[in-house]
């Protein structure tokens, strides 16, 4: 089970399915590096993305093909969701940007090297 509680920030986005590719409204936490989803306000989440691993979240709506949409990047996977505003969109960004600055802040290599926000540059080493 999730641990939700008191969460930075919370509301419906509309996500589009791994598989099927077809969009549904879900309810969205943030918390800590975690953006976990629910079918409802008051149902327990059944996913999560861990945006400790995300390098990018960015709006999406040509992508996507929907207004208000957010693309959410990780390694291996895109998510995409749709807010019903823009402003609504925007502030979704803001929160899970941070999130994402926050968790690769407190992330080291295995050289004890603090890892940085961009996962694409060098370390320097040729």
């Amino acid at each position: 089970r999730y641990e939700t509680t008191n969460p930075t920030s919370e509301g419906w986005l509309t996500k589009q399915s791994a598989w099927l590719k077809d969009w549904r409204r879900r309810y969205f936490f943030l918390k800590g590096s975690k953006l976990f989803f629910a079918k409802g306000e008051f149902s327990a989440p059944h996913g999560m993305i861990d945006l400790s691993t995300c390098m990018t979240v960015k709006s999406a709506e040509l992508k996507a093909g929907k207004k208000n949409a957010i693309e959410v990047s990780t390694k291996e996977t895109t998510f995409y969701m749709y807010a019903d505003t823009e402003k609504e969109k925007d502030e979704w960004i803001g929160a899970i940007g941070r999130s994402i600055v926050q968790s690769s802040a407190t992330f080291t290599n295995d050289d004890g090297a603090e890892g940085e926000y961009n996962s694409d540059d060098s370390d320097g080493e040729n």
